[in-house]
């Protein structure tokens, strides 16, 4: 790993993904247990629209796939706001519009262009200086959203009826939550692309949860998750040849099947301690 580092590209892959952590530690936590995983899915796949304008019209591939996404968030959040009977189907069709919009966008447009699957498939070794720049400041800009309506975003995350009661504004954190999301999603399509991205935005918030005594503490270890997986897959990637994004998933999975089989095994071990010996009933 040490040798992968003198190389620029590796640098700027290990700052893409320690920035792709902050936001799946921030942001992932709070779709987890808002329940907002499949809104979240919907919004990375329709984030393929924005893909399709940057390309069909020569526009900045990053901040024109940013404002699509967030559009698309919030319109989602509309959707779905007041008809949660509906929500999954309401998600759905816009996730299929975004990706067919996205799809025929490129196939309109002149020329092919081989960088287009890495916004499938991840692309974090070939992550500019500049990206790395707007990944910083948009991961400020979640920190500091999260730190001012910390206290709100804790008390609807756990009971939005009791919430909404209290007057805190939950419609307001509602789309706020969304638009985060949306900005994350841009982020992590350059670490693992849109078809793992919500691998990366929800393991590591699940593995957090069941280790955190506080959301603050689950956001912290879910970050922390998230950088161990990225540098663990980036270093696999460099070491056999591999594709970066999918490597960083499949640590990702591999760790989250040996956690979990292991507090099964000890939660099974601990049941039998616990359980009354009957030999020795009369």
């Amino acid at each position: 790993m040490l040798e992968a580092l003198s190389f620029d590209f590796m640098r700027n892959a290990l700052w893409a993904g320690l920035f792709a952590s902050v936001a799946c530690g921030i942001i992932g936590v709070l779709v987890v247990v808002n329940r907002l995983v499949f809104l979240a899915g919907g919004v990375a796949h329709a984030a393929y629209g924005g893909v399709g304008l940057a390309f069909f019209f020569g526009l900045p591939v990053l901040p024109t796939t940013l404002g699509f996404t967030v559009f698309s968030a919030l319109a989602m959040g509309t959707a779905t706001l007041r008809r949660a009977e509906r929500a999954d189907t309401m998600v759905g069709v816009m996730w299929a519009a975004g990706m067919a919009l996205g799809i025929i966008l490129i196939d309109l447009t002149p020329g092919y262009n081989t960088d287009l699957m890495s916004f499938l498939f991840g692309s974090i070794l070939t992550v500019p200086d500049a990206d790395i720049r707007r990944m910083a400041v948009m991961d400020a800009v979640l920190l500091g959203l999260t730190l001012y309506y910390y206290k709100d975003l804790a008390a609807m995350s756990f009971d939005r009826e009791f919430s909404e009661v209290r007057g805190a504004p939950v419609v307001f954190l509602h789309y706020l939550l969304l638009a985060m999301t949306a900005v994350s999603v841009v982020m992590l399509i350059r670490v693992v692309g849109l078809v793992l991205v919500m691998a990366l935005l929800t393991i590591p918030p699940y593995l957090a949860e069941r280790r955190a005594t506080s959301l603050g503490a689950m956001m912290l270890l879910s970050a922390l998750f998230s950088v161990l997986f990225c540098a663990a897959g980036l270093f696999f990637a460099y070491r056999f040849d591999l594709t970066s994004g999918a490597s960083i998933i499949a640590v990702a999975v591999a760790f989250f099947v040996v956690v979990t089989l292991f507090d099964a095994v000890r939660a099974r071990v601990a049941g039998r301690r616990l359980a009354p010996d009957n030999g020795d009933a009369p």
